[in-house]
């Protein structure tokens, strides 16, 4: 394959990129998007496996029918409610992809250099253009080769941290060493002078030491924030994903992979950034502290949590003309979302408005819930994001929350000293009556209690959501 066609594909397979990214904005055009994804995806690895200077292409083939067979049976298999913990520990494989291609880049320029001038003649690949760089081009590759293996490193045990608080492997509080910000500061510090070191020839040993302190920065990173914040996190560690993959683009000369990563990096921290706004909270704040560091005693709750029985949450929806219905992360755990749809089916049915209000950060993903609704065929015209529906709870007659917690906590407004102080939330308190579907009396992800529930319109309606709602199916006419 010639270096025009390489360049052709290249270019078609950005395209495909930019179109995947833009359509997926979009639930309408979400799936489209995807498609745009794959296609642009088997164009880039075709250009690659194929284009100049790939010698050992036939080693490569099995590889990639590997990768794209476990990739189809790891997707195939996992739920929707594992879908976060899966895209953390995908970010992680890019992190550590980035960390071997720059200690394999280092590695052969130090063989390249080695060789007398005929040896460097016969090279090919790879190896090749490394023998044709100037001194200055080397020096830039030097510095190229330690940020992707510094980003990679941090991308790496972030992602599997963020894994495992997601997965409930790990604890989901913010926890941080004695020193704090301090360490990682100094950590961030070592490793500046290690690049210095490294840029003047002193070996490989400073990449070494360099990657232990990456990965250390990344693991106390990550564990020192707290759960309500791991949305964010997932979003960032895909940013993190996208800089280091363009990295080992300009460490590999790559221009397809450049483009790609600088899209994802762009388009995660942009994303990071939105989601920090749509929560009240500095982006700096967040990566650097997350949530749990509190000014003084969080308010004490008043009043009890008053539990009603499926008849009841029935007898209401029967006598109410609108309903906001608040998803959340306990909607996915028990898979209840078809049931959901079926109940707003029935609702819509009897001349009832029925709308959902989707918090910018329920669930552990961003849009998590939006796909959860999609797939069970819920119109895509009765999905509202918080901005569009918050002031509409006062004239709602019943507000129901399915498996939500920080997201609709009114400590989040009233509480000065909650770890979730200032952050926007959905006010369903404000609605005539509030039905809160949980299966025990427990704090949600975050650890946090919330005032809703003890609040005189709220009834607690206790059980797995989806047989809960199958029960008011049932009740309903």
């Amino acid at each position: 394959m010639s270096i025009g066609i390489v360049s052709a594909a290249y270019i078609s397979a950005a395209v495909l990129f930019i179109l995947s990214l833009g359509g997926l904005s979009g639930q309408e055009s979400a799936k489209r998007a995807v498609w745009y994804g794959i296609v642009g995806m088997a164009i880039a690895i075709i250009g690659t496996v194929f284009g100049p200077g790939i010698g050992t292409w036939w080693l490569l083939i099995p590889a990639v029918a590997i990768g794209a067979y476990a990739g189809y049976e790891v997707a195939r298999r996992v739920e929707m409610t594992e879908m976060p913990q899966l895209v953390a520990a995908l970010h992680s494989f890019v992190g550590l992809a980035a960390v071997f291609i720059g200690f394999n880049a280092d590695i052969e320029l130090g063989r390249v250099m080695a060789m007398d001038e005929s040896a460097r003649q016969a090279l090919t690949g790879f190896a090749a253009v490394l023998a044709h760089k100037s001194p200055v081009e080397i020096a830039i590759l030097r510095v190229e080769v330690f940020l992707g293996i510094f980003i990679g490193a941090v991308t790496f045990t972030g992602s599997v941290v963020a894994f495992g608080k997601l997965a409930g492997k790990v604890d989901g509080k913010a926890k941080k060493l004695p020193g704090g910000h301090m360490l990682n500061a100094g950590a961030a510090i070592i490793s500046a002078i290690l690049l210095i070191l490294y840029f003047g020839g002193a070996g490989i040993w400073t990449l070494i030491a360099m990657t232990l302190l990456a990965f250390f920065i990344g693991y106390h990173l990550i564990m020192g924030i707290g759960g309500a914040d791991m949305p964010v996190v997932v979003s960032m560690l895909n940013s993190y994903s996208g800089w280091a993959a363009a990295a080992i683009g300009f460490t590999l000369g790559n221009d397809l992979l450049i483009v790609t990563g600088a899209l994802v990096g762009s388009s995660g921290a942009i994303l990071s950034y939105i989601m920090c706004r749509a929560m009240n909270r500095k982006f700096i704040s967040v990566i650097l502290g997350g949530f749990g560091n509190t000014q003084g005693p969080a308010a004490e709750m008043e009043g009890e949590m008053i539990s009603v029985e499926a008849d009841g949450v029935a007898a209401a929806l029967e006598e109410a003309d609108s309903v906001i219905i608040v998803p959340g992360y306990g909607m996915a755990v028990a898979q209840a979302q078809n049931a959901v749809s079926e109940l707003t089916r029935k609702l819509r049915a009897q001349g009832k408005t029925v709308r959902f209000a989707i918090h910018p950060v329920a669930g552990r993903l961003p849009g998590h819930m939006n796909v959860l609704l999609a797939e069970a065929k819920v119109p895509y015209d009765i999905v509202l994001e918080m901005d569009e529906i918050n002031a509409d709870f006062p004239e709602t007659d019943v507000a129901i929350v399915i498996g939500s917690n920080d997201i609709v906590n009114p400590a989040a407004q009233d509480d000065p000293n909650s770890p979730i102080a200032g952050m926007p939330v959905l006010e369903v308190w404000k609605a005539k009556q509030v039905f809160v579907s949980k299966r025990g009396q427990g704090t949600g992800y975050s650890g946090i209690e919330n005032p809703l529930f003890f609040k005189e319109n709220t009834r607690m309606f206790y059980g797995d959501a989806k047989a809960s709602v199958e029960k008011l199916l049932a009740l309903l006419g």
